[in-house]
């Protein structure tokens, strides 16, 4: 018969509660990673459908001012292959390095429109320039809560105990969405009247 004595009882119940314990505690970490990745995820597609917002005005920003200055056929070209990188980067480093390329064109478009008095007084130019520096605004608060919610996840991968395991899991660290060169981007392309 099974002789089962009272310290054998505690020890094996005091076993049991720490393995139950072990596995609440990776499972409240796993769910809490999942949580941090998918707050990453959002905060990436905000900044792709702000992206996104920007590169459809571009267009009409382009044939408005192209019915003003034909002769800037060159600029033309280089504001649509800077949306083309812009549009088709795929990864925070890839749209980091699209952005400066994309504002100075975009600024330079404007720097031709200065010279248009009646392109400044068009107002369907105006309403593209408003909201162009609308989704410039929103582009920016996008990427800081992008940024936020990458060095959350990636500190939470990043500290004892979790880093011990959180690779098996399948977690990695994110890219933030840093620019090369931040005075490139520092003001939106705005022009004054």
């Amino acid at each position: 018969m099974l002789d089962l004595s009272i310290p054998s009882l505690i020890i094996g119940g005091v076993i049991v509660v720490l393995l139950i314990a072990i596995v609440i505690w990776l499972i409240s970490i796993y769910n809490g990673l999942v949580r941090l990745h998918q707050r990453v995820e959002e905060s990436w597609s905000g900044i792709t459908v702000q992206l996104k917002r920007r590169a459809d005005l571009i267009p009409n920003l382009i044939s408005t001012v192209q019915g003003y200055a034909t002769h800037e056929q060159g600029l033309f070209e280089r504001v649509t292959a800077a949306r083309s990188k812009s549009v088709h980067a795929q990864s925070p480093a890839e749209a980091a390095a699209a952005e400066p390329e994309l504002t100075s064109s975009l600024r330079s478009v404007f720097a031709v429109a200065e010279g248009y008095p009646q392109l400044q007084a068009s107002g369907n130019f105006l309403q593209l320039q408003q909201e162009l520096s609308d989704t410039e605004d929103k582009v920016q608060a996008a990427r800081r809560f992008y940024n936020s919610s990458v060095r959350d996840f990636n500190t939470k991968i990043r500290v004892f105990p979790h880093n011990l395991f959180v690779r098996s899991l399948g977690f990695s660290e994110r890219q933030f969405f840093e620019v090369n060169d931040p005075g490139a981007i520092a003001e939106p392309p705005r022009v004054q009247f």
